[in-house]
């Protein structure tokens, strides 16, 4: 069980004890901070609030309002949603922030406040560390009683969502429709069992099979959208001879695709294939983060712009994309973020973008993975114990590859000719994260077997 405070937000277990787990105090103090922190950057007291399917969402958001009303805040409470719902909602109402209530792919025992400015963007790392200081010192405040806040309910903000997307210049809806697309959506028990056929059907996409639509909490699978987690969707996608598969996570900001044949268009394929699409008409810059393939590279060349990588975490990937002025930019684990519609990674935005460049391709789902180049990512990680010196441990393996090219801005990356290890403790998980890419899936495999076992025995 664990409590984690980190760039990706306050994260922990349900119950246990306060300081260790996300329990109700703990969800309360952070909160409370978080309000502290509203008040402190303007006079707005608007703030949007929603959450994910998974079992704590109520309890925890219950919590969340009520807290808020204590301080003051006129709540617009979304309900069940998305976390790039909320972003749009936060920004579309001039609120002066929003809070997530989601632990994105963890598994359902975990839950979240992820933090948001008056933009609908994550909050910075700064910021976050004065929230976190103010809830560890309780350096927070309540309104008397006639001061009390309100709470305002809003199911409309999806269908303003969704709406948006529709209305992109780069959102083909009569291709999509002619297309006639045949679609299995793996939902997952949560939010996207709502969303993502609204999605599908504000795109002309009739023929829609959902796979654990019940948003109960209570996921069928281990929610990260991997491939050892998508048989059943793939299998699916077999049986009804569909023309592809689509997957996403519990808050719907990470995208992945099944091929008609069963097999795995690669998440790391969902950003290169949305980008190889919008450079076509928008030829400019990219972003991804540093544990992401190189194919995005290779596309951005292809169409005369220029590639640069960002540290992991979102509002990293953000912060570099505006700098650039990044046309399009997101991570290899399937999140897409849109700028001119808004700076959060969005799977309802991937899916219009990508089934556009699917029917204007007409190709079918595999023929269209095998016009992008085949590199191979090996994703790893070790359980961090107690006591580690994760400092230490990167020290002394950079010490080991020296004569190597390396970069160290975001944990340690090592380059080997053609293929790159990079290793980086987790934002939201007590391990260390080890991806390595190759041509080769045995090379990759083997790159990262190596740097595992170094690491273990620096352990």
């Amino acid at each position: 069980m664990a409590l984690i405070k980190s760039i990706s937000g306050i994260r922990g277990t349900i119950g246990g004890k306060t300081n260790e787990n996300l329990t109700p105090i703990d969800v309360v103090k952070f909160t409370a901070a978080f309000g502290s922190w509203l008040r402190q950057q303007s006079d707005n007291l608007s703030i949007v609030v929603g959450r994910d399917g998974r079992i704590s969402g109520a309890m925890v958001s219950n919590l969340v309002v009520n807290t808020l009303v204590g301080q003051g805040f006129e709540v617009i409470d979304l309900g069940l949603s998305t976390t790039p719902t909320v972003e749009m909602a936060v920004a579309r109402e001039q609120a002066a922030g929003g809070i997530i209530l989601t632990a994105s792919h963890n598994p359902r025992e975990w839950n979240a406040l992820k933090l948001l400015n008056s933009k609908g963007e994550f909050i910075s790392a700064e910021d976050g560390q004065w929230i976190l200081s103010a809830a560890e010192t309780e350096d927070f405040d309540f309104v008397p009683v006639d001061k009390l806040g309100s709470v305002q309910a809003d199911d409309s903000a999806l269908q303003k969502h969704i709406k948006a997307i529709t209305d992109h210049p780069l959102v083909d809806i009569n291709a999509i429709k002619k297309a006639k697309f045949k679609v299995v959506v793996d939902a997952i028990n949560s939010s996207g069992a709502i969303a993502v056929p609204e999605m599908l059907k504000a795109l002309g996409v009739k023929d829609i099979t959902v796979l654990n639509e019940e948003m109960n909490g209570k996921f069928a699978h281990n929610p990260e959208p991997l491939p050892e987690h998508l048989t059943a969707l793939s299998t699916e996608v077999q049986r009804l001879e569909a023309s592809l598969g689509i997957a996403v996570d519990p808050d719907v900001d990470r995208l992945c695709f099944v091929c008609e044949d069963g097999s795995m268009f690669g998440e790391e394929y969902t950003l290169v294939a949305v980008a190889d699409y919008v450079l076509s008409q928008r030829p400019g810059n990219t972003v991804s983060n540093m544990s992401s393939t190189r194919a995005l590279k290779d596309v951005t060349l292809k169409h005369g712009g220029s590639y640069f990588p960002s540290m992991v975490g979102e509002v990293n990937v953000v912060n570099k994309m505006k700098a650039v002025e990044a046309v399009i930019g997101g991570e290899g684990n399937g999140g897409i973020i849109v700028p001119d519609l808004h700076y959060g990674r969005d799977a309802l935005a991937g899916i219009a973008l990508f089934l556009t460049h699917l029917a204007l391709s007409k190709k079918s789902t595999k023929q269209l993975r095998n016009t992008y180049p085949d590199y191979f990512i090996s994703k790893n990680k070790i359980a961090l114990q107690n006591g580690v010196n994760v400092k230490d441990i990167f020290d002394q393996i950079r010490d080991k590859y020296k004569n190597q090219p390396m970069n160290t801005e975001d944990g340690l990356k090592i380059e080997f000719d053609n293929d790159w290890v990079h290793l980086r403790t987790s934002n939201t998980e007590p391990i260390i994260r080890i991806y390595a890419e190759s041509n080769f899936e045995t090379t990759a495999d083997n790159i990262a077997r190596k740097l595992m076992q170094d690491i273990g025995e620096l352990m």
